[in-house]
């Protein structure tokens, strides 16, 4: 099957290798997570300092999105993706060889440099290489790549950990990206005229819609982040029994990847509008059911079902709001947006669990911060007409 934009060309072989490297971004944000047990026992770090080396790996997004899209101009995106995934190895070596938190930390920006070139530029790449139908499937595909990196890191880096010690999962995170750069390299194929080299900015107009697109991007993640954070705690409050949570987390997660592949088979089929619409209603009752009724199964499977199916297609969009010649630079703005709005939801968030007296209250707002992506659709929307 061949869809290249500008050349007879199968780009699938390079989209499979860009979904390998999304599920090593996933593993490798997974990792301090699985090992908090680990690094409590090691170090004696306690939840501030666990939650502080989680976000380092995302921080760099702020600083380095803009500059990423730039040295994409003017060096390519397949150089800038393969030194962003030699950071990522990089990193996580850091990491595994760390005497203590600090060092730990430290890999964890090194690895965060290198995963904000990838998170960057691969929406860029597939814009550059599919159109129509085929756009939407593969940026589903794409975007559904990231959950199962997750995934995968709940499934094995505590059994790797258990039996080598904890290193070895920020090992095995390097390894995952060596190989994923490896393969990406050999795979890439450039589109003619995909990158100018001018050092310029995307227009007024352009850069309007890429922040609309990426406060829709914000919005989104906002109910998925914070739905997935909470979940553990709000099933523990309400006294379920221990499965109740591994099976709600586990249909919260592992349903994502098809479901994206859905949404954007789906909008081939029905348009991405309606998609995006019903999507965008059902993650705002899935992440508000869980702030008001003792439901975490049913609202899991919803959230991990159709409340997800819209994700490709809202960085479809961020991808799509800038000119070809202007698209690396314009999806570092649009990341830019949606790193500045990250920052701030999960405080919101969770002031408004402490202003609640329980977890419910962060799903509330966590709720209400998802519905604000309608609005900035129908901004979008009317400004890109």
């Amino acid at each position: 099957m061949s869809v290249g934009t500008s050349q007879k060309v199968n780009h699938w072989p390079t989209l499979a290798a860009m979904v390998l490297a999304r599920i090593t971004f996933g593993y490798q944000i997974q990792t301090i997570a699985s090992l908090g047990p680990y690094l409590h026992e090691a170090f004696g770090v306690e939840f501030a300092l666990l939650g502080t080396l989680m976000g380092l790996m995302q921080f760099p997004g702020i600083p380095a999105a803009i500059p990423s899209g730039f040295l994409a101009r003017r060096y390519g995106d397949r150089v800038v993706i393969a030194v962003g995934m030699v950071l990522m190895v990089i990193g996580s070596l850091i990491s595994a060889g760390a005497a203590g938190p600090f060092g730990i930390g430290v890999g964890r920006v090194v690895a965060g440099f290198g995963a904000v070139a990838l998170t960057v530029l691969q929406p860029k790449a597939v814009a550059d290489r599919f159109t129509d139908k085929s756009f939407n499937l593969a940026m589903g595909i794409l975007i559904g790549a990231f959950p199962i990196g997750i995934g995968l890191a709940q499934l094995t880096q505590v059994r790797l950990a258990a039996a080598f010690g904890w290193p070895a999962a920020f090992i095995s995170g390097a390894i995952l990206a060596a190989v994923a750069a490896v393969i990406l390299w050999l795979t890439w194929r450039n589109v003619q005229g995909a990158t100018s080299r001018a050092m310029h900015w995307p227009s007024r107009h352009e850069i309007t819609l890429l922040v609309l697109a990426g406060l829709i991007w914000t919005a989104f993640n906002a109910g998925y982040f914070n739905f997935l954070g909470y979940l553990p705690s709000v099933i523990a409050s309400h006294h379920q029994a221990g499965w109740v949570a591994d099976v709600a987390i586990f249909l919260a997660t592992w349903g994502t990847l098809p479901t994206m592949i859905m949404g954007g088979a789906m909008a081939v089929r029905f348009g991405a509008v309606p998609v995006f619409l019903v999507g965008a209603v059902l993650e705002v009752v899935a992440v508000g059911g869980m702030g008001i009724a003792d439901w975490p199964l049913v609202w899991s499977l919803l959230f991990g079902t159709f409340a997800t199916m819209h994700a490709g297609i809202l960085v479809g969009w961020g991808a799509l709001s800038a000119k070809p010649e202007n698209r690396a630079v314009g999806m570092g703005i649009f990341y830019t947006t949606y790193y500045l709005g990250g920052t701030l939801a999960p405080a919101l968030c969770g002031q408004a669990a402490d202003f609640a007296g329980d977890a419910s209250g962060a799903f509330l707002c966590a709720a209400s911060l998802t519905a604000l992506a309608l609005p900035c659709w129908w901004l979008h929307r009317k400004l890109s007409a």
